[in-house]
């Protein structure tokens, strides 16, 4: 009888761990919130739009304003400075970033009083997958994938590779690994020629396939694109070649009205201003329309590619028998990029250059759109900076709803989430490192549209820039969180509920109110380790 008694507990176990849900988390690089068909853009992503139509949508949902902070708080649910990654991770053949133990939280890489959700996941039965971008320090091998969780990895450790020709460039650690190993000399997954995002599904196609079948898995899939070097597949860049020689003021135009008839925005939202330093597109000499038609083409293409292997992954999950058990999670590292020229930076013309450029780009002018309707970009906390595209979908428990989800969420709150639903524990010590409390939420909630349980506001901060959300009030600054402690007077104060382009700026009707979530944003800063910070280096006057 104690036999049958064992046995029966070991089939409710074993049970038990086959319910829970495999879980995909697809991020994609510096895309805007405006670019995929979900969320009002005019580029072809079907794939990504049947997974966000059949889920929950967040109308709402915050990321951290730049690229491996993001990916800190994903991986860790706590905000970047509690991981070691306070600004930015260290560059794989420079120190600039690692600010040096006298400043623990701008460290640069990955602490040990943290654990990635493959730490977490796997002793709760799942196995563990990374394909695409890491980002999360890259110096040792210690602070590497496998190190911190992770039972199989491909993709590059750095922030950003060239996409068709990662082996042959002569930068410092900016190839492509597997496992622990470089790989030197990249093959084509596809019957194309290779091209990383192509590279990272067929990857994680192949880690899911290969894996144990009795086991749940967790894959993170972290695409490099549409992150420059803006390269693409030719065929793919075909497909928008004049689409946008309308220009850049029509096609905002345009978003906006597809954004609210979408229901994202209601009708008497504005539309920010131009960015000032973008000129009015009927001043582009003529000779000049080709080159900016073809730069957007190419970053239209970059997202295009991401939606077809999407699409690829899905139809391998459905063929396994997997897709109705697996939760899948999309959203972006931060908002548009607008580093460089306004106009664009380096090669896009010929193909060849541009294939083996590094760091070539669209510009501000294109990344005005892809913010539409909001104004600034990645490095900054408005919304153009901070707010992404967000959905989950999981056929098995999150039915899909017509509606928009409204309650506001941000990064630190997928952990939560993820523990919860995968029966997995956070630990106090891990590894003899005690480890720091979560405090984000469960956005369990959001299956069946129902409000969140939020009781603290949201918190942000990077690279002095930082806000403070409260309900429908936005505390947001530039360059306000300096290393001596912020400056009261750049704070800016909104109603996102009425002003979700922040237009109008309340601070001087608002004061008390400013002077209140001010303090608040103070408290946590201190808490939450963005203080004491490192001074900048004043640059040298010319």
């Amino acid at each position: 009888m104690k036999f049958i008694s064992i046995c029966f507990l070991l089939f409710l176990t074993s049970l038990q761990a086959a319910e829970k849900p495999n879980v995909i988390i697809i991020l994609v690089d510096d895309m805007g919130f405006s670019d995929i068909g979900s969320y009002g853009g005019e580029i072809e992503t079907p794939n990504i739009d049947a997974l966000a139509y059949g889920g929950v949508r967040y109308s709402q949902f915050y990321n951290a304003s730049r690229c491996c902070p993001t990916r800190a708080s994903l991986m860790t649910g706590l905000h970047p400075h509690l991981t070691g990654i306070g600004h930015m991770t260290a560059s794989p053949d420079s120190n600039k970033h690692d600010k040096g133990e006298e400043f623990p939280n701008y460290r640069g890489f990955l602490n040990r009083h943290c654990a990635t959700l493959a730490e977490l996941l796997k002793p709760a039965g799942y196995s563990t997958y990374l394909a695409g971008k890491w980002h999360l320090g890259q110096k040792e091998k210690s602070q590497w994938p496998l190190q911190r969780g992770f039972d199989k990895f491909y993709g590059c450790l750095a922030g950003s590779t060239r996409f068709f020709s990662p082996d042959t460039d002569e930068r410092q650690g900016r190839g492509i690994t597997y496992g622990n190993e470089p790989v030197t000399k990249v093959k084509s997954t596809t019957d194309r020629a290779y091209y990383t995002t192509d590279a990272f599904t067929d990857y994680g196609i192949k880690f899911i396939e290969e894996g144990d079948k009795d086991k749940p898995f967790f894959l993170y899939l972290a695409y490099t694109a549409p992150h420059w070097p803006h390269q693409a597949h030719e065929e793919d860049i075909d497909k928008y070649r004049g689409k946008y020689k309308m220009g850049w003021d029509k096609l905002r135009q345009q978003r906006l009205q597809r954004q609210k008839e979408l229901g994202l925005f209601d009708q008497e939202l504005k539309l920010s201003p131009r960015d000032e330093k973008v000129p009015a597109w009927s001043t582009i000499e003529a000779d000049k329309i080709d080159e900016l038609d073809l730069r957007m083409a190419v970053y239209a293409a970059m997202i295009d590619c991401i939606d077809q292997n999407i699409g690829k992954l899905v139809t391998s999950l459905k063929k396994q028998g997997l897709y109705e058990n697996t939760m899948i999670m999309f959203m972006t590292d931060n908002g548009a990029c607008a580093e460089g020229a306004t106009l664009g930076h380096g090669n896009i013309i010929d193909i060849n250059k541009r294939n083996l450029e590094t760091n070539n780009n669209y510009g501000a002018a294109w990344a005005n759109v892809s913010s539409t309707p909001f104004r600034l970009y990645k490095h900054w906390t408005h919304e153009g900076g901070s707010a992404t595209p967000f959905f989950m979908h999981w056929p098995k428990e999150i039915k899909a709803q017509k509606d928009w989800y409204r309650s506001s969420a941000q990064l630190i709150d997928i952990v939560p989430t993820l523990l919860e639903v995968c029966q997995a524990n956070y630990p106090e010590n891990l590894h003899g490192n005690k480890l720091h409390a979560l405090n984000g939420i469960s956005l369990t909630d959001s299956f069946t549209a129902k409000p969140l349980k939020r009781t603290k506001p949201m918190f942000s901060e990077h690279e002095n820039n930082a806000f403070m959300i409260d309900g429908n009030w936005k505390l947001v600054g530039k360059g306000v969180a300096a290393a001596k402690g912020p400056n009261i007077k750049k704070w800016e104060l909104y109603d996102l509920k009425n002003d979700r382009s922040e237009l109008k700026n309340l601070a001087p009707e608002k004061s008390e109110r400013l002077k209140e979530m001010a303090k608040a944003w103070h408290a946590w800063a201190l808490k939450d380790k963005v203080y004491p910070k490192p001074p900048s280096k004043k640059r040298k006057k010319k």
